[in-house]
């Protein structure tokens, strides 16, 4: 027999897990001072998560999906996005959503039962980006689909959807990078392999050998990156946006890195994880290994991130604040965006319920 075709996927590191450069960065990135405001919204990230988890757990907030472990790849997805492109993301990725100007409330909101908090800032650039999507990778065809009204009125503008490990084994992301490749989408699919889908471990989900190499089937480029590396995220980011911009198509990149909490606060982890394991993933965790970087070429120090985190936190409170003061809708208001024309059925439903709530409210004065 002769030979058809041949693949490879390649690996993009920079930083090692000791915080030490494996390689030389990217010359827009040797200089701390480009690296330094991320990796302070990396900790801002950090400090925002454990916050919410905490809200949860006093019955402050719903169910929650920590996103710890996942900043150098949320941040640097964020930061390599444009005014005008579109992000569809998953449900964890905060960090994204913040560098798109998505506000800590708003968050809040969302996790709190109020869809008031996907209602974005019309001036952020998550203005025309899309809501957080629990259902699994079908935000990757809706992704696909702003990729091709983009190819087809001729916008210099990229579809970004971010998905999980246990996502791409979805129809909806096969779909969605068939479709790239066939027309040729200005399409980034970001695979965040945290190692779980839930409790299902990555070896259990398929038998690829990578996730990225998904992608080779649609004709796509793909590559594997360290998704803990703040460098190889925003490299990786560059050269995948650069080359959908360039009409050159879309892109299967897949983020490897670690999910260090539960899968949201509903999950106990510690029923089908071994402890081992997540020991070994805090040592290669995002943070402390760019923390390191740093301080070794002197761009930061412990009392630079104590007055960070103190400032963070201020902030942080602020956001809690607001979010704990916004008024709650009315009962009705659960009905009112479904329909432009709604079914009688459905004007039915909403008059009995605000009958009920009056009552309740009679009830308790």
């Amino acid at each position: 027999m002769t030979l058809a075709a041949s693949f490879q996927i390649e690996y993009l590191q920079y930083l090692g897990a000791d915080g030490v450069a494996v390689r030389e960065f990217p010359p827009h990135l040797r200089d701390p001072a480009a690296l330094l405001p991320l990796f302070k919204r990396m900790l801002f990230m950090r400090s925002f998560d454990a916050k919410a988890v905490a809200l949860q757990r006093t019955g402050k907030l719903g169910t929650y999906p920590s996103a710890l472990g996942h900043e150098a790849a949320q941040v640097g997805i964020g930061a390599a996005m444009r005014r005008g492109d579109v992000l569809a993301p998953s449900y964890r990725e905060i960090g994204t959503m913040f560098e798109r100007g998505v506000r800590p409330r708003d968050v809040l909101l969302y996790w709190g039962g109020d869809e008031r908090g996907n209602d974005y800032l019309r001036d952020s650039d998550a203005a025309i980006d899309f809501p957080i999507c629990v259902p699994i990778s079908t935000q990757c065809l809706h992704a696909a689909g702003s990729a091709l009204s983009f190819k087809l009125r001729g916008l210099p503008q990229v579809a970004v959807a971010t998905c999980g490990d246990g996502g791409t084994s979805k129809s909806d992301f096969y779909a969605a990078l068939n479709s790239a490749g066939a027309y040729t989408l200005p399409l980034v699919l970001a695979v965040i392999n945290n190692g779980w889908a839930i409790s299902v471990p990555r070896e259990a989900q398929t038998g690829a050998a990578t996730l990225a190499q998904k992608g080779i089937a649609g004709g796509l480029h793909c590559l594997q990156v360290d998704g803990n590396d703040l460098v190889a995220v925003l490299e990786a980011m560059r050269i995948a946006m650069d080359r959908a911009r360039g009409g050159e198509g879309g892109s299967v990149i897949e983020f490897m890195t670690y999910r260090l909490s539960d899968h949201t606060t509903a999950d106990d982890a510690r029923r089908y994880r071994d402890e081992a394991q997540v020991k070994d993933a805090w040592q290669r965790e995002p943070v402390a290994r760019l923390r390191t970087w740093l301080t070794a070429q002197g761009a930061w120090s412990e009392a630079e991130e104590a007055a960070w985190k103190a400032e963070c936190e201020r902030t942080i409170a602020a956001e809690v604040d607001a979010y704990l003061a916004t008024p709650v809708q009315p009962v009705e208001a659960m009905f009112d965006h479904l329909y432009a024309d709604p079914p009688p059925e459905l004007l039915a439903q909403r008059a009995a319920a605000i009958a009920l709530d009056a009552q309740a409210e009679a009830r308790h004065g």
